[in-house]
């Protein structure tokens, strides 16, 4: 299978990933800033408003992606190109979910004490090396050959991602100054 022949999986992959990471971000916008026990509910909104809004920001490498097709002259070597760039893009990022969730397992398994090390050790520092995994992915797209086109797909798409949980923080959670 060539990868233009996966792109259309490939594409799906990256997609899926991006909109568990807005979850996440809408998550991480809320988290410390209630201190009931039970806060399954404003969980569960918080992690949905990140969805929305990665949601509706991964519209923009959607878009940026059709327009380098449009634009290209050689439709064919574009989507090879992206196809290419695709796996450069995902291969970073999938080492840094398997981290994420492997630290997410044992902080949800491991009894209290272990699991506050997960979270402590793993998810915190993860969460600070977020910005590094999608250099990482960029990195990718051109060590793979996925040329320039390629990297602003991945560019605008990392961009979305990380600008997700300012967003959500910002319109919901941020403490009016005055």
């Amino acid at each position: 299978m060539t990868p233009q022949d996966a792109a259309p999986a490939l594409a799906g992959v990256l997609i899926a990933l991006g909109l568990v990471d807005s979850a996440f971000s809408g998550f991480r916008a809320y988290a410390g800033r209630d201190a009931r026990i039970r806060k399954g509910r404003a969980v569960v909104r918080a992690s949905l408003r990140g969805l929305a809004v990665g949601g509706g920001l991964l519209l923009a490498p959607v878009f940026t992606a059709g327009a380098v097709l449009l634009a290209a002259a050689d439709r064919h070597r574009a989507y090879a190109a992206l196809a290419e760039g695709g796996i450069g893009f995902l291969v970073p990022l999938a080492c840094y979910a398997s981290a994420v969730l492997l630290s997410l397992a044992a902080y949800l398994v491991l009894p209290f004490r272990a699991s506050t090390l997960a979270m402590v050790a793993g998810l915190g520092p993860l969460t600070l090396l977020r910005p590094l995994a999608v250099a990482a992915a960029c990195a990718g797209v051109l060590v793979r050959g996925g040329g320039v086109s390629a990297l602003l797909v991945g560019a605008v798409a990392g961009a979305a991602v990380l600008s997700v949980e300012p967003l959500v923080h910002r319109r919901w959670y941020a403490v009016p100054h005055g």
